[in-house]
């Protein structure tokens, strides 16, 4: 099974393949998500996930009390997304030579949970999104469709990764993606939050209009049921 170390290698080596791109916010927003379904499955914690000091760590090297996040604090003095993105490679690797934190040890916080564990149920939509549709600069940072993405990305890869099988809600959210492109009429291989997001005129509106969207996906079985009783 993949620990952080490996699973940030591969994606600095090809981002493409989990954020789409070499961004800093989204490699973030992943993280977040990847994170908190380790922890949710109780395969690791906050203070033993790889990362527990590493806010505290750049806000000093940075020399600043701010309470903007890591991945903010790198952006501000990056000048880009990309360039940000790589700074993060350099900078996590000094944090973890000066923390020596070996593989090892990683693995050993990662895979301590027996196999006979019941993991808890994964409910897509009450446990995850009906929050962050309340109150997304809390989960994410601000308003964004891309951010929202990248954080259930990374939730779904850490269940994938410690091999728990995706309850109903899950299996469901996996066509919205072909409900989209049908919808729109797009076959163009983007992902769900691109296409919404090319239809929106900032990533709030089209956070706002995911949530209709897929409120409407939702409901479309309903729909048919209903047609069919009243025939």
């Amino acid at each position: 099974m993949n620990n952080l170390t490996i699973l940030l290698q591969k994606i600095k080596e090809n981002p493409v393949i989990y954020i789409d791109k070499p961004s800093i916010t989204c490699l973030d927003s992943f993280l977040t998500g990847y994170i908190d379904g380790l922890i949710t499955l109780g395969f690791t914690t906050i203070d033993s996930c790889g990362m527990e000091g590493f806010q505290e760590w750049i806000q000093e090297r940075a020399k600043t009390n701010l309470t903007q996040s890591w991945a903010g604090i790198i952006l501000f003095g990056s000048g880009s997304e990309q360039a940000a993105f790589n700074r993060f490679f350099e900078e996590f690797e000094q944090f973890l030579k000066q923390k020596n934190i070996s593989k090892s040890q990683e693995n050993e916080n990662i895979s301590r949970l027996s196999e006979d564990m019941s993991f808890p149920r994964f409910d897509i939509y009450n446990e995850i999104l009906s929050n962050i549709k309340k109150r997304p600069g809390m989960y994410l940072g601000r308003s964004s469709i891309t951010r929202l993405d990248m954080v259930l990305r990374g939730y779904s890869l850490a269940r994938k990764e410690v091999g728990v099988l995706p309850a109903e809600p899950e299996r469901e959210f996996e066509g919205f993606q072909s409900w989209i492109e049908g919808k729109y009429g797009i076959n163009s291989g983007q992902s769900w939050s691109k296409i919404i997001l090319f239809y929106s005129v900032d990533e709030h509106e089209a956070l706002q209009k995911f949530f209709e969207l897929f409120e409407e996906y939702l409901n479309r079985n309903k729909s048919v049921d209903v047609d069919e009783n009243c025939g």
